[in-house]
């Protein structure tokens, strides 16, 4: 019967992962199909992409069954279910969930330092002029044994480093690499993985104190201030057209007697028919969205705009408060800065964790929820890569177009997200610790009462309490998740300065939205560096 029960309970929580399998398979493939270049599309860096996103995300999605499936083991009294009360059948369904964030992760591990680098190095050599496909080939791997170094670097380091230091500090060099060994045989790999992840996690967030903060302002403020009216924007540009020519005529009048132009002549000249080019372009783009039905539509939409900008900035307040109260909760009652802000229980209310321990029992609306928090941090993500570019240091190396992103671009992006979801994990752990940490698990503590009529004078009574960091160790389960963000003590400690530097750049991002203007109808399609032909085709397609 027992055996029956966990089936039941664990084919409910695989069932609901399954589906969201699914339809994250269907969103990648849409999403990239979207910005993907009509002209340069190539079939390997589509499927790469597609690929790399989708295990980001199902990687995201398993976060649910971890907590569902630690959370469902126990009743809301506080003792364990039937088929939960042997700890040989909880460590069966924890290696389950374990075997699971081995495979993914390893995963992500091949996609970051073997797949998508050979792929993008490919496809920039495909560029070069008389290159064969075998050169071609034997390029990208050179090029790509850099990372593959790199992430070999990142395992030994993971699996040589031990988390404890040794009982005995006298003891001998040999003992110490006897002690070593030790280590990483009984994590069994875990160690390795956990730090390369980790060390890709602490990228990931630096990208998203990069876009993901930005995006979540400009996004629902783009969204409420909409865009500007594309009569009076071609009028506009109509006008800066006749400007530039007259200018232009001004500058060639100077010649009409056959006397060369001054160098200073020639370069104002240049600037101002390069300037007239664009204003052109323009001029096309605003022709065409001015008879098209999605302009219409998109006016029509408005108030659904205004409603839905509303909705996204009160979640972004909701998530900026919830991290600032973990955050502040931290930095008074953690264990101090060499544990990694490691905190015993939640001592300061957080909205966030609250609402997601109330909706854990009802299965699945706290998975929904997690699905809606993590698709935020992708559309705030891309809206902030989209208005940004992407970026080295002070180099744009590429631009994120609807329709018009090319392949190595769309790698680069699909990258930039992959290891944006992965700290994803990490910021949902942030916002609602206790939740990460052991879902909804109640335990017994056994308290004693003053009686009158007892001999002793008090009664022994049992009273449920919520699982923290002092409770028994038989008596909570603590999820996968949390034990591979909080592995290294020192990475911890990266991440709860980089969620200060998260709430600062996004209070500074809402300013720098809030003094914008409304942007235009066309924002995007028309930059400076385009090239002619490139903008004839998009036109035509």
């Amino acid at each position: 019967m027992a055996a029956a029960v966990l089936l039941s309970e664990s084919v409910l929580g695989w069932s609901i992962f399954a589906l969201v399998l699914l339809a994250i398979l269907a969103f990648c493939w849409v999403y990239i199909r979207k910005y993907q270049s009509r002209q340069e599309s190539e079939v390997i860096s589509t499927i790469t992409a597609i690929c790399a996103l989708a295990i980001a995300l199902i990687t995201s999605a398993l976060l649910p069954v971890d907590i569902f499936l630690v959370s469902y083991m126990k009743y809301q009294n506080g003792t364990y279910k039937e088929w939960a009360a042997s700890n040989v059948t909880r460590q069966q369904i924890e290696d389950t969930v374990l075997y699971g964030y081995y495979t993914l992760y390893s995963i992500i591990l091949f996609c970051v330092f073997l797949w998508i680098p050979f792929v993008y190095f490919y496809y920039e050599e495909k560029d070069d002029d008389n290159v064969n496909k075998c050169s071609q080939v034997k390029n990208a791997l050179k090029y790509t044994v850099g990372f593959i170094i790199v992430c070999a670097a990142l395992l030994l380091i993971g699996a040589f480093v031990p988390l404890d230091a040794p009982a005995n500090q006298n003891s001998t060099q040999w003992e110490k690499v006897q002690y070593l060994f030790e280590e990483l045989g009984s994590s069994h790999g875990l160690a390795a993985l956990s730090f390369s992840i980790s060390s890709l996690t602490l990228i990931g967030m630096l990208a998203v104190i990069t876009y993901t903060a930005y995006g979540m302002s400009v996004l629902p403020l783009n969204l409420i201030k909409g865009t500007r009216n594309v009569v009076y924007e071609r009028l506009e540009n109509t006008e800066d057209i006749e400007e530039v020519e007259h200018q232009i005529e001004k500058i060639k009048s100077k010649c009409t007697d056959g006397r060369p132009l001054s160098s200073r002549d020639r370069k104002s000249l240049h600037q101002l028919e390069s300037k007239l080019q664009v204003l052109q372009r323009r001029e096309r783009h605003l022709e065409v969205a001015e008879k098209t039905c999605c302009t219409k539509v998109c006016g029509a939409l408005r108030p659904f705009k205004i409603v839905f900008g509303l909705f996204f900035i009160l979640v972004a307040f909701l998530f900026t408060i919830a991290l600032f109260i973990s955050n502040l909760d931290k930095a008074l009652h953690s264990a101090g800065i060499n544990s990694g802000f490691i905190i015993f229980g939640t001592n300061l209310t957080n909205p966030l964790n609250e609402l997601l321990l109330a909706l854990q029992p009802v299965f699945p609306l706290d998975y929904v929820l997690i699905t809606v928090i993590t698709m935020y941090f992708v559309f705030t993500s891309m809206a902030g890569i989209r208005n940004m570019g992407i970026w080295f240091f002070w180099i744009r190396l590429y631009k994120i177009r609807p329709g018009r992103t090319r392949p190595q671009a769309l790698l680069f992006l699909c990258m930039i997200l992959l290891l944006i979801v992965l700290h994803t994990s990490y910021m949902i752990y942030s916002l609602a610790p206790q939740y990460v940490m052991y879902g909804s698990q109640k335990y017994l503590l056994q308290s004693k009462m003053p009686t009158l009529g007892a001999p002793q004078g008090n009664s022994t009574t049992d009273m449920t309490k919520t699982c923290d960091a002092e409770a028994p160790e038989d008596q909570c389960t603590i999820t996968r998740t949390y034990l591979f963000l909080h592995k290294f003590w020192f990475f911890s400690t990266i991440y709860y300065f980089g969620n200060w530097a998260f709430i600062a750049v996004f209070l500074v991002g809402l300013v720098v939205s809030c003094c914008k203007g409304k942007k235009s109808v066309i924002e995007g399609e028309v930059e400076d560096d385009d090239s002619d032909i490139s903008d004839d085709e998009f036109m035509h397609a």
